[in-house]
Order: C-alpha cells, then sequence, then structure tokens
C-alpha cells in the first residue's frame, strides 16, 4: 500500500493536469514556490493540513478526496501520472511561452515611443517655432502605461495591474502638470490632490483582490 505523501502526490498532479495547470500556477495560487509543489508531486515531502485544505477548496474536492487512493472517477494511471521528464518539459514549453509574451509587451511599449517620436519629427519638420514638442514623449509615459496594463491583464499576474494603475495615475498627473506649468496656468500642483484618494483607492482594491485569491 502507498504511503501518504505518495497518495496526495498523486491527487495533487491529477488534479492539476484536469484543469489544465502548470506546477508555477498552483504555486502562485497558493502562495508557495513552484519547488515545494514539486517536491508535493514527487512524493519527497506532504503540505501541511492547511495547505492541504486550500488545495482541496482550489480544485473544488474533498479533504478526503486528497488522501484517498482510490476514487469512482479516477482516471487511468497512464493518463494522469506523469514522469519528471514530461513535467520539466511542459515547465519550459510554458515558460518559452511566457518570454515571448514578455518579448511582444515590450516591443507593443517601444512601440508608442516610436509614434511619440514619429509625431515629434513630423510636427518639428512642419513648424521648426512648435513650443514644446518634448511634451510628446512627456505623454509617452502613460501611454505606455495603458499598453503593459493591456498585456498584463492579458498574459501575467494580475495583481501587477494594481502597480502599473498607480504609475498610470500619477504620471498623468505629472504630464498635465508639466505641461500646464508650460503654458503657465497657475496653482498646477493641486492636481496632485486628485491622486491622494485614487491611490488610496486603488491600494484598497488590491488588497480586497488578494483576499479574493487567498
Amino acid at each position: 500500500m502507498e504511503d501518504l505523501k505518495s497518495i496526495v502526490a498523486r491527487n495533487i498532479i491529477a488534479l492539476r493536469r484536469k484543469h489544465d495547470m502548470t506546477q508555477l500556477e498552483l504555486a502562485e495560487k497558493l502562495n508557495y514556490t513552484d519547488k515545494a509543489v514539486s517536491k508535493w508531486e514527487r512524493g519527497e515531502s506532504l503540505p501541511d493540513i492547511v495547505i492541504l485544505k486550500t488545495i482541496a477548496d482550489l480544485f473544488g474536492v474533498t479533504l478526503d478526496y486528497l488522501v484517498t487512493l482510490e476514487h469512482d472517477d479516477r482516471e487511468p494511471d497512464h493518463i494522469w501520472m506523469e514522469t519528471e521528464e514530461e513535467v520539466s518539459e511542459r515547465e519550459k514549453k510554458k515558460r518559452r511561452k511566457l518570454l515571448t509574451h514578455a518579448y511582444i509587451a515590450c516591443v507593443s511599449v517601444l512601440l508608442v515611443w516610436l509614434v511619440a517620436t514619429l509625431v515629434f519629427v513630423i510636427i518639428r519638420l512642419a513648424n521648426p517655432d512648435a513650443v514644446a514638442l518634448w511634451l510628446t514623449f512627456l505623454y509617452a509615459v502613460p501611454a505606455s502605461c495603458v499598453v503593459a496594463l493591456i498585456f498584463n491583464s492579458i498574459w501575467f499576474k494580475a495583481s501587477r495591474n494594481f502597480f502599473i494603475i498607480s504609475c498610470l495615475m500619477w504620471s498623468t498627473l505629472a504630464a498635465i502638470h508639466i505641461s500646464f506649468m508650460v503654458f503657465g496656468i497657475p496653482e498646477v500642483w493641486l492636481l496632485y490632490i486628485l491622486g491622494a484618494p485614487g491611490q488610496a483607492i486603488i491600494l484598497v482594491w488590491s488588497r480586497l483582490f488578494k483576499r479574493e485569491k487567498q
């Protein structure tokens, strides 16, 4: 008869694969490292009771399910058991895909700066006496934040969105502030007062998001 570590390992592997989840994704949901998840799945260590309950809730099963070898809906061993080589290869593919997404996101942000440069050059050629053309690059900062927010929401950790939103808000306020200063509009520092409640909302929102994920 298999020991408890092996039984739990087999069940975690089966449930993770059934939900099309990598070790890294499972680790992030549990706030653990992928190395810890790998040890659990190799039967080298056993999650504590709190983590076992969290895993059971995450996959919609009971705690008994995780510590029981036989299940009525159990898949054949050759389907739901993975070798370490298969796990390693799938993790590598996941990381390569993530890296490709990162490159695409970076190129998209750089395109924002290319457009800003193009606008700067065109206006400069059309009107050499134009004032404060460098503001074009200033507004490229919040525009870059928008692009980063879109790609992060699609491909990366949603928790990073709160940091990006903060950068977007403050860079937009700074851009407006500097623009007003250039054109001689007084009391522009009052714009930053708007940032205080805005940042508070972002912080509270991020806390609620983390609690829902736990």
